[in-house]
């Protein structure tokens, strides 16, 4: 069989949503009493320490 050439609008399809699942992995925000309870010693939670010690 010969390889098919994707149509302008599915390759833009395949595109898109390839940029929307990377969309998506990096928007994964933790809200607070969400499942994926944030641990305390995460590097985001130290980050946090650090700059809320150095606003004070």
């Amino acid at each position: 069989m010969g390889v098919t050439r994707l149509k302008r609008k599915d390759r833009r399809n395949k595109t898109v949503s390839r940029l929307e699942v990377q969309h998506l992995k990096l928007a994964t925000n933790l809200e607070p009493g969400s499942r994926s309870k944030e641990s305390k010693n995460s590097q985001i939670a130290k980050n946090n320490e650090v700059l809320a010690n150095l606003t004070k």
